[in-house]
């Protein structure tokens, strides 16, 4: 039986499914204004918010979250939108966790679109790729000797100038085979790695955010 002091908005960054095998928890889709409001008339004590819709309708506000910290509720977030919205309100109790959330809180990266992806409207899942879990994979992928740290920085570079939406790996390899960053053949073994050894940030962060729900909430 769920637990209905607990909520969480996520299903981009982990699958409803998966995230409740972790969590006994209600899950709902990613958050936009007016969620909180909805979910503090329905009674629950803590919120988890790890997903959100950032461009294509409004975002949750601060202001929501604030009010929801004022009533004793508690709000952990981390991953993508809850990172982004702890790292602006953990001086008002929101509790943030997770490497994306300290990345937004130090200044290591600023924008929204660090974490924003395209998704499938019915499943809420990823078809685009996050500039987070982008950067990390290059940046591996230059440790192991796959590339060279120049041509790393220059992928990333290609990265960030893409559409949100549009992110990929297949998309920034071939951008820079096209540019003479890297070699056909070079271009064809990093996708080979980055399809095959993402580094998810965004998923061991928000299994960060449902492991610090479940200390919390003592379930």
């Amino acid at each position: 039986m769920t637990d209905k002091r607990i909520v969480v908005f996520t299903g981009t960054s982990i699958s409803h499914q998966e995230a409740g095998t972790l969590l006994d928890a209600t899950y709902k889709p990613p958050i936009f204004r007016g969620n909180i409001d909805d979910v503090l008339r329905e009674g629950y004590e803590i919120i988890g918010i790890i997903d959100g819709i950032f461009f294509n309708r409004a975002a949750v506000a601060h202001k929501e979250i604030i009010k929801a910290l004022e009533t004793g509720v508690t709000v952990v977030g981390g991953s993508s939108m809850g990172a982004l919205r702890a790292s602006e309100l953990d001086v008002h109790g929101m509790i943030g966790v997770g490497r994306i959330y300290e990345w937004y809180r130090d200044g290591i990266i600023e924008d929204d679109d660090e974490v924003a992806v395209a998704t499938n409207p019915d499943t809420f899942e990823p078809v685009s790729a996050p500039m987070v879990n982008i950067r990390e994979t290059l940046k591996t992928a230059s440790q192991e000797g796959i590339i060279f740290p120049a041509s790393c920085s220059e992928l990333i570079e290609i990265a960030k100038k893409t559409q949100y939406g549009q992110r990929s790996y297949l998309g920034v390899v071939q951008e820079g085979t096209k540019a003479g960053i890297i070699s056909e053949e070079a271009g064809k073994k990093l996708l080979d790695y980055c399809r095959n050894h993402e580094k998810d940030v965004k998923k061991q962060d928000a299994i960060m955010v449902l492991n610090k729900i479940k200390e919390i909430a003592n379930v």
